[in-house]
């Protein structure tokens, strides 16, 4: 009896099996003709509009199927031939026939012969347990129509059990699930996930990149064990992060529809595969499932010598800060990235000087092998007469979208050669900063060439002896913010003085809280509260920045406000300001400020009553569903009256990243003397120096000097024009991204977006001793243009749509000091002028032959400028400032 059972229960598992064999995969029967409606069609628009006006096209067709060999030995491996016929190619929409780009051509018009007689020979798939094993099909032809088929075999790629695989189609190899209920099958596909050699770049910067979303879902309903009806639908969504309303999709769908079954051929007899095969046709051979790369070539497109005549005169220095240089800007870069080394040397070598440091701008940010090359070649650094060119290269570096290691390699090796011009040099160990933050951002700080480029920095400034080497090597780090700095920094900051103390200071504030340890907070408590040696006030400010901004104990702040009341006058009034812009704009360390403020002893009238001219305030300048931009403003005032800091930043974040967009410092010490005053504590021996710098899109940049010691001073104090000083003018190429997309229904579709900055960014400072006045004037002008071309690109029709948005703009920031009497009336203002918006949607069908249909949309508001109150004490201050100015002539000197 038990033996009895064990045979049944056998017989039941292996009856069980294979049952379960053979609905693992489609079935075919044999000696039938299997005919279906096929199509497949793509549309591209803007991201929330019905595709009935999208651009796009369908190409639509028979296909027939049969089982040509089924394995003698395994029911579930079988050979099937899939075979297009009658192929159609139309508009994705009904549209009246002056708008119809296909009216009245036919199909062999629109693909061609070569094309249409290729599109029609039949293809054999081997299926094992419904997975496409082999693709079998013609070698030598054209790309697309393969693509096209390969996109028409991996619908018949399914199981017919619930879970997940990786499997490999069209699209690549890719993670995929299942999910079966009775006779309907749903197939999910992550895109993200799928593994195919394509080309494309995404921006450094999140808030300046492009969102992407993506969805594919197959639905087969199956009836007999085969396919009745097949409905496929990707969705690729991009978005422009900072400005979300600007974006695109691309839909592709298809659909396969059973119409009837015929007799059909009877089976080829064979055991192998292999010899089926050869039987059918001996000119079949095997390829891979996956799409293979279509390039297409621009048959019109002008040269690049043509297509920078074209633009030329937007490119004048006087045009910089206009919309029309930055779309300039954007469509020369991309002929740029089309062009040989050649090309671009004969464009570069035959333009003047007003015009080439743009081609330079334009030529380093098309960041091609090509264009790398071109630059190197040109410029020639160890002649100081063409600086001006090589600053702006190397400021281009620095700012590049998508760096790689050659770029920081070409730039060591020239920082190891000979350079004429030292501020050059500086420039290019800086910019070698920024690229090393880059790349180790996108996981490459092991890299030969960065693990070199850090090497060289660290090493050289703990050998550099002079304050100009020091203050060069710190720049770098400032950029590069390198974990393996911070014991450097430490020390730079506490031990050394004035400007070196104060940017090694400041390096360290730029990082990220989580990298600031127990040492790092101990240090800037030890230079706050002048444990061992006395400190300026420019780093003892810094020094509480960075403890108030990196989770801060209870006892920290506490020891801070209890500070306030013995520290310097102005310094007393900062202090004070920060402490209360903290609680105002609910910063990390608001929480634990409020707590120490319930203890009276921190918290009383001696100590917030403290006068004095010296602020700092933080505020919103735009507050969207998207990003929102911040400012804040500090200026810190010597007890004299005379400036020692002023600092504006302007900062741009969503809920996942932040970007410094911008910071502009001011920077004045040992000024005193000029006006027979006392100089602060810690600040006696501070040689006479003024100057500015600037932080851009995350990279500092170069600092800019007013005067350096008292003769210099003196000099230009006579001879000053009041005429302010450029800190950065020129194009940067903000957003890049531009991807390859393989469609599951066969053709390559791209989506692309570039965005550039004009900019023109100067500062001054006047100094007036008989009006015993000073003011700072910082001006930004600065113009947007993105540009957005989603397409599929099939070799007989384009279909697309470009996206463009421009702005124009400028923010000017000026502080006015009286300091005839005390306290001194200070003023600031920060305005915003008023600023045009325009954007334009293009959606687009054209054929090689020049026929094109576009349908075109926009809106242009005019935003309303604004004068930022910051907070009412200025306010009250400002007036008292310009009642009290003398109708008197006199002049700035």
């Amino acid at each position: 009896m038990i033996l009895l059972t064990v045979l049944f229960l056998c017989i039941i598992s292996t009856y069980s099996a294979s049952v379960k064999g053979h609905t693992t995969g489609p079935s075919l029967n044999n000696d039938k003709l299997y005919k279906f409606a096929y199509s497949a069609e793509v549309y591209v628009d803007r991201v929330k509009a019905s595709l009935q006006k999208s651009a796009g096209y369908r190409i639509s067709s028979g296909v027939d199927v049969n089982l040509l060999w089924r394995n003698p030995d395994n029911d579930d491996d079988q050979l099937i031939k899939i075979t297009i016929k009658d192929v159609q190619v139309e508009n994705v929409n009904e549209r009246p026939a002056a708008k119809n780009v296909f009216k009245g051509k036919s199909t062999e018009k629109i693909l061609g012969k070569e094309y249409l007689e290729a599109l029609q020979r039949p293809i054999v798939l081997e299926l094992v347990r419904g997975k496409v094993k082999t693709f079998y099909s013609y070698q030598n032809e054209p790309a697309f129509t393969q693509n096209i088929k390969r996109g028409l075999a991996s619908l018949f790629q399914l199981q017919l059990h619930s879970g997940s695989t990786r499997e490999v189609d069209v699209s690549g190899k890719c993670n995929t699930t299942y999910h079966v209920r009775q006779d309907q099958v749903t197939k999910i596909k992550d895109l993200d996930s799928c593994e195919i050699a394509k080309e494309g770049f995404t921006s450094h910067n999140p808030i300046l990149d492009i969102g992407k979303k993506v969805t594919s879902a197959t639905t087969y309903v199956l009836e007999d064990s085969f396919i009745k009806s097949i409905k496929a639908e990707e969705n690729y969504v991009f978005l422009l992060n900072f400005q979300r309303k600007t974006g695109a999709k691309i839909v592709s769908k298809q659909k396969l529809e059973l119409k009837s079954v015929q007799a059909g051929p009877g089976l080829i007899a064979g055991k192998q595969v292999a010899g089926v095969i050869k039987a059918l046709d001996s000119s079949y051979v095997a390829m891979p499932l996956e799409a293979e790369p279509v390039k297409s070539e621009c048959k019109k497109c002008p040269s690049l010598s043509e297509h920078w005549k074209s633009i030329r005169e937007h490119m004048h220095p006087e045009k910089l800060s206009t919309a029309e240089a930055a779309k300039s800007f954007l469509s020369f870069i991309k002929s740029i990235r089309k062009a040989t080394k050649e090309e671009i040397l004969q464009v570069i070598r035959s333009e003047n000087k007003d015009l080439l440091p743009q081609v330079v701008d334009a030529v380093t940010s098309a960041q091609t092998p090509e264009s790398l090359e071109a630059m190197l070649e040109f410029l020639d650094f160890k002649d100081a007469s063409t600086s001006v060119l090589q600053e702006r290269f190397l400021y281009a570096c620095g700012f590049a979208s998508h760096p790689n290691e050659m770029l920081l390699k070409s730039l060591t090796d020239k920082f190891k050669g000979d350079i004429a011009n030292e501020e050059i040099r500086e420039t290019l160990v800086i910019v070698m900063g920024a690229l090393i933050r880059k790349l180790c951002d996108r996981g490459g700080c092991k890299l030969p060439f960065v693990v070199e480029a850090k090497r060289l920095i660290l090493n050289r400034l703990e050998k550099a002896k002079k304050d100009d080497n020091v203050r060069m090597y710190l720049l770098a780090l400032k950029n590069a913010l390198l974990p393996e700095a911070i014991p450097l920094l430490l020390k730079y900051s506490e031990s050394e003085e004035g400007h070196i103390s104060s940017l090694a200071a400041t390096a360290l504030q730029r990082y990220d809280p989580s990298f600031l340890t127990k040492e790092v907070k101990e240090t800037m408590n030890r230079i706050y509260h002048q444990n061992r040696k006395v400190h300026e006030k420019t780093v003892r400010t810094t020094a509480a920045t960075i403890i108030l901004n990196s989770n801060p104990s209870y006892m920290e702040v506490k020891n801070i406000l209890l500070s306030i009341g013995e520290l310097p006058m102005e310094m007393n009034k900062y202090m004070l300001s920060m402490i209360q812009d903290i609680i105002h704009f609910e910063m990390p360390a608001s929480k634990t400020v409020r707590k120490v403020l319930k203890d009276m002893r921190a918290h009383n009238y001696d100590r917030f009553s403290k006068t004095g001219s010296s602020s700092a305030y933080s505020g919103y300048i735009t507050r969207g569903p998207d990003v929102s931009s911040t400012y804040s403003l500090d200026i810190l005032y010597s007890g004299s009256g005379i400036l020692r800091r002023s600092n504006m930043n302007i900062h741009i974040f969503d809920r996942n990243a932040e970007l410094h967009a911008s910071q502009v410092v001011i920077e004045a010490q040992g000024l005193e003397s000029i006006i027979a005053a006392t100089p602060d504590e810690g600040e006696e021996n501070l040689d006479s120096f003024a100057g500015m710098s600037a932080i851009l899109f995350d990279v500092q940049l170069r600092p800019v000097t007013f005067f350096q010691g008292y003769g210099d001073l003196m000099s230009k104090m006579l001879s000053a024009t009041g005429d302010p000083m450029n800190v950065v003018k020129g194009l940067i190429l903000l957003t890049d991204y531009s991807q390859e997309i393989q469609l599951q229904a066969g053709p390559v579709a791209s989506a692309e977006f570039l965005g550039g900055l004009a900019i023109d960014i100067s500062g001054g400072m006047e100094f007036s001793l008989w009006y015993r006045e000073s003011k700072t004037n910082v001006k930004n002008r600065v113009a947007v243009f993105v540009a957005g071309n989603t397409e599929v690109d099939s070799f007989f029709v384009k279909a697309g749509m470009e996206t463009t948005l421009e702005v124009e703009t400028a923010l000017d920031f000026i502080s006015t000091v009286q300091f005839s009497q005390y306290p001194f009336l200070v003023c600031m203002q920060m305005d915003r002028i008023e600023s045009p918006f325009r954007s334009h949607v293009t959606k687009y069908e054209s054929l090689p032959s020049g026929r094109r249909y576009t349908a075109r949309k926009g809106k242009a508001v005019m935003l309303a400028g604004n004068e930022y109150p910051l907070h009412q004490e200025n306010s009250n201050m400002c007036r008292r400032v310009f009642s009290a100015k003398s109708d008197s002539g006199g002049g700035w000197f």
